[in-house]
């Protein structure tokens, strides 16, 4: 972020987390991305006088499904609005006994099955490769758990998120290996999510929200999509008060964090600049702002 910028917290997840109270001066905003269509506006406010930017993943109404999300336009249309620092809301399977439907989990680790999705900013014509192994912000995972205890609300602090792609959910087989990889949920939405946060120097959290335990578990019942929304609605009110608690800690942090992330790109890029296709360096003017600016580069 540029010195004497506002700082934005961004929050992606459902519309529920949007109906704050005190939540003030809200407005949706079309910010358009070089990417393609984000998902949808951003709903641009004041909370307790920090600016926020929310982004319905799905968009209003949850017209968008998880294999067709545009996450390069999401995020790059977060980076557009000024935002630094993102706390992303997640609906997942437990795969675990312990992480029973209702708890809240600060995610640590992914493991990315996905295909078929874009999952980097970069290419031929301009190559960078960032670091990915510790894929979420430790500074923004402090600020959330300080949330929570101050908002007494429960939450488990660290689990390895297995991202597949869907719509349908695992087989029962599939239930069965991912507990063998020692995964702790199971979901669609956060990869390629977290990679391109990291690419475009911003921090990046998941609260995960258990809603079932796939189908691995007899007694429980398979998942249903209506499980799932029931869960959902259960949640939202301690999803609400996370939100509410957490957003001027996390407001508060001054930037760059100690875990690294706003400087991702400062090793990463490979292309020489004199080889880079002109048209990726205009489309990558805010995700790589910073290390382009500090090159000499003007847009």
């Amino acid at each position: 972020m540029a010195q004497g910028a506002e700082t934005t917290v961004g929050i992606i997840g459902g519309t529920g987390l949007y109906d704050l109270e005190g939540f003030e001066n809200a407005q949706w905003v079309s910010v358009q991305s070089p990417f393609g269509e984000p998902s949808d506006d951003l709903l641009i406010g004041y909370f307790k006088g920090q600016r926020v930017a929310f982004l319905p993943r799905h968009g209003r109404g949850h017209r968008v499904s998880p294999q067709h999300l545009n996450y390069r336009a999401n995020i790059d249309v977060l980076k557009r609005a000024g935002v630094d620092r993102i706390l992303s809301f997640s609906a997942v399977g437990s795969l675990k006994r312990e992480l029973e439907p209702g708890m809240f989990v600060i995610v640590d680790q992914y493991i990315d099955k996905t295909s078929g999705r874009e999952s980097s900013f970069f290419g031929n014509g301009f190559v960078a490769h960032v670091s990915m192994a510790d894929p979420v912000c430790s500074t923004m995972c402090d600020a959330i758990e300080e949330a929570s205890k101050i908002a007494e609300i429960d939450i488990v602090r660290g689990g390895t998120y297995i991202v597949m792609n869907g719509l349908p959910f695992s087989t029962r087989a599939e239930s069965f290996m991912h507990r063998q990889w020692d995964g702790d949920l199971i979901g669609m939405t956060n990869m390629p999510e977290a990679k391109l946060a990291r690419e475009a120097e911003m921090s990046y959290a998941t609260v995960a929200m258990v809603t079932d335990y796939d189908c691995w578990v007899e007694e429980h019942g398979d998942v249903t999509t209506s499980m799932v929304l029931e869960f959902l609605r259960q949640n939202s009110e301690n999803a609400k008060i996370l939100v509410a608690t957490a957003i001027p800690i996390i407001g508060e942090l001054q930037a760059p964090f100690p875990s690294g992330v706003h400087t991702a790109l400062e090793h990463a890029i490979a292309t020489a600049p004199a080889y880079r296709d002109p048209e990726m360096v205009r489309k990558l003017d805010a995700v790589a702002g910073r290390v382009l600016k500090n090159e000499g580069w003007s847009g």
